[in-house]
């Protein structure tokens, strides 16, 4: 028998950082995806990694994210993936191009940001501002590798990137809001840490898709790659293939 899947593209997962962090963030996930038929593509946002030379706006990281998007076959499915700021800049290349995507998976970036947790966001801008990115840096680091062990080194190695945060999320609480998934066609996972703070919106944010889910990884918190890499990876390979059988059923291919 002819193997129907012969000669398909495969499916293009881009992969979206959170803020701080770069690309280097999705090691662990790279890692255990080594024999998993995905092309991975790892942008940095503005302010990050290779882009740390931009200013951060949401229309650059929405630009940054569709050159990641457009990059390869252009017939190959396309799943979005961003954790915490890279879900919000995530959320608003979605908004923009509703159509383009075959699946959407956000990570982390399920609070509305307004009230209290907006505030707790600012202060923990100003604060790095007045500690300083060397200071921040060696904290950092020390906490990083006490809670996470071997599995952030790459991380680590890729640097951090303080001086956007407060510009990164003052955009974010001015801008990112449920409706922007209204128009959204593919499906969208709200997913996160069973302990994520910034997943008390899930629900909400996944009602305002048009299919939409909520799925919380059990042993993690907000930083759910470095928590539980196997059980995203996991996830990451499940909206894959899911954006390939709905590509199927939208070809009318057997």
């Amino acid at each position: 028998m002819t193997d129907p899947s012969a000669g398909r593209p495969r499916p293009r997962v881009v992969l979206v950082h959170g803020s701080r962090l770069s690309h280097t963030q999705w090691s662990p996930q790279v890692r255990l995806l080594e024999d998993a038929d995905l092309d991975l593509v790892l942008p940095d946002l503005p302010g990050h990694g290779a882009r740390v030379a931009e200013p951060f706006t949401l229309r650059r990281a929405v630009g940054a994210i569709a050159e990641a998007v457009e990059r390869g076959d252009p017939a190959a499915p396309v799943v979005l993936v961003g954790h915490s700021l890279g879900g919000y800049a995530a959320m608003a290349y979605a908004a923009a191009f509703p159509r383009r995507l075959d699946g959407l998976l956000l990570l982390g970036s399920a609070a509305v940001p307004v009230g209290p947790g907006a505030a707790a966001y600012r202060l923990v801008a100003r604060v790095t501002d007045a500690v300083g990115a060397r200071r921040m840096t060696r904290v950092n680091d020390r906490v990083l590798r006490r809670l996470y062990g071997d599995v952030v080194e790459e991380a680590i190695a890729g640097g951090y990137y303080f001086t956007v945060t407060g510009d990164a999320w003052l955009e974010v609480m001015a801008r990112c809001r449920p409706h922007q998934l209204r128009e959204v066609t593919c499906p969208v996972v709200v997913a996160g840490g069973r302990w994520d703070q910034l997943g008390v919106d899930a629900h909400r944010f996944a009602r305002a898709a048009r299919d939409g889910r909520v799925v919380r990884i059990p042993g993690a918190g907000h930083a759910v790659g470095f928590d539980q890499p196997q059980a995203l990876a996991d996830l990451v390979r499940e909206v894959a293939e899911a954006s390939v059988r709905g590509r199927d059923e939208t070809m009318g291919a057997p």
